[in-house]
């Protein structure tokens, strides 16, 4: 059963009317059309300075904010991939989950702020993904590198890593999935029952966010749903997702066809929590992130948890 805290933050949500942002394709395009009239800041909180080095680059048009503990050399590394549907920025509990990586887990965590949909397609974001994810791995040092991914950055993560093994045959030391849209076709039968108790999400919004990230691409191009994609040769893998997600069905069927081709995957579904819950302040989303520090600390003793 999720806690009481957990309940609550379910009723708060439902309240606060997150749900609507994705009710329909025309919220979805009224959203995308403010945000490109006035532009979300992706920027770090000036908190995070006090604790963590952060400088700032560019790769091609994206800002990748490269972010290490304040005072000694990081121990491991991190590529984190923010969510947000593909059409939003960097939010503050995405930059509280990077400073805990920070400060608990002494890893050098790369961020990139990639272009958003409809500018920023699939076919332009997931070899740019794969390049940075190489580049990190490559730079080698103490221990390993760890990718992690979150809800729509969690698909771009995945697709990542599916296009780097297709290039060189290289992997992370471990991918960590956090509420994972790997399928934006929304079309798996077990959705419609979970949908009516998400307290965040709905279908009609996420199929066009998902057909604005697609651009020229089909809806089950691996690289748009690397659900659609090969798991062979895939580094072992960290999946957390809730029951009251509607993109749980995606985490589901990626334990399925990755255990099948004999990817080690380890799996945590909680009961009656929402999408994204370990970005939360509840006591389930705190054991998330004390394990994903876990995990990362492991991959900074030989390379691989």
């Amino acid at each position: 059963m999720p806690s009481l805290r957990s309940r609550a933050l379910s009723a708060a949500l439902i309240a606060t009317g997150r749900r609507r942002r994705f009710a329909s394709a025309e919220a979805v395009r009224a959203r995308v059309a403010q945000s490109s009239r006035r532009p979300s800041s992706h920027l770090p909180p000036r908190s995070l300075g006090r604790v963590a080095e952060v400088s700032r680059t560019f790769v091609g048009a994206w800002p990748v904010y490269d972010v290490s503990p304040r005072g000694e050399e990081p121990v491991t590394r991190v590529l984190y991939v923010h969510g947000g549907a593909y059409i939003n920025e960097l939010v503050r509990p995405h930059w509280s989950m990077i400073r805990t990586l920070v400060t608990r887990a002494r890893a050098r965590v790369v961020v990139p702020a990639y272009i958003l949909a409809p500018r920023g397609t699939a076919d332009r974001t997931v070899p740019v993904a794969a390049d940075l994810l190489s580049g990190l791995i490559e730079d080698g040092g103490a221990g390993g590198t760890v990718l992690i991914g979150d809800s729509a950055g969690a698909g771009l993560a995945l697709a990542a890593a599916q296009r780097l093994r297709e290039r060189t045959g290289a992997q992370p030391s471990r991918i960590v999935l956090i509420s994972p849209w790997l399928d934006l076709t929304m079309s798996h039968p077990g959705q419609a029952a979970i949908e009516a108790g998400d307290p965040m999400l709905a279908r009609p919004g996420l199929v066009e966010a998902g057909r604005l990230y697609a651009g020229v691409l089909a809806a089950d191009d691996p690289r748009v749903s690397p659900l659609h994609g090969s798991f062979s040769g895939l580094a072992p893998m960290t999946v957390f997702t809730g029951t009251r997600d509607v993109l749980t069905t995606d985490s589901r069927e990626l334990l399925r066809r990755a255990r099948e081709v004999g990817v080690d995957v380890e799996w945590h579904e909680e009961p009656g929590l929402p999408h994204g819950y370990p970005l939360m302040p509840v006591p389930e989303g705190r054991a998330a992130r004390d394990r994903i520090v876990e995990l990362v600390r492991l991959s900074a003793t030989d390379g691989s948890p």
